[in-house]
């Protein structure tokens, strides 16, 4: 049951208010919970992880034009423990997250590359009988933390089946 409902019941039993009121009161709280809830990627599901900024590192990387990028992957518990062990395939419960910005010169250190504008926040769970149909791995791409579109989300698995299957589907090597 939702925090905020639970929360309401509790209040309103203390108080013995009526069940009209309880009802009304549980849908406005069943109303604000739908609102503060997470924001789902289409056709996968998948939302921002809670607490991933603080999640460890697996790897940097840079991309070339036209993205001209820097990205940095994180990984849960479960993804550090698989990469640190070489596990393939990555056990179910494994997420992971790539950060991207934009490249820009670093203005104290010419020969240097910071990171500019954020761009996107791209996520993989790995569920195998959720996402049997695309390797195991659900996708969820953000942009100012929204789901991009149904569009973009449909070439993610196309893009890793064609590139990393071998690699079970992930593109991203451990730098240790």
């Amino acid at each position: 049951m939702p925090r905020a409902i639970t929360r309401l019941r509790a209040a309103v039993a203390g108080l013995g208010l009526s069940a009209v009121l309880v009802t009304g009161l549980t849908a406005s709280a069943a109303a604000e919970d739908a609102h503060d809830a997470p924001l789902a990627s289409p056709i996968y599901g998948v939302t921002l992880p809670q607490g991933y900024r603080s999640w460890e590192l697996i790897a940097p990387a840079q991309e070339a034009a036209p993205l001209d990028e820097l990205r940095v992957t994180l990984g849960n518990p479960t993804a550090i423990e698989a990469y640190r062990e070489g596990k393939l395939p990555f056990p179910d419960g494994t997420v992971l997250v790539k950060l991207a910005w934009k490249h820009v010169p670093s203005p104290e250190f010419g020969p240097a590359s910071i990171p500019g504008a954020a761009t996107t926040v791209q996520v993989m769970v790995k569920d195998a009988k959720r996402y049997a149909a695309t390797g195991g791995w659900g996708f969820g791409r953000f942009v100012n933390g929204k789901p991009v579109d149904r569009a973009q989300h449909e070439t993610c698995f196309a893009c890793h089946q064609g590139l990393v299957k071998d690699h079970d589907y992930v593109f991203t090597r451990y730098a240790s």
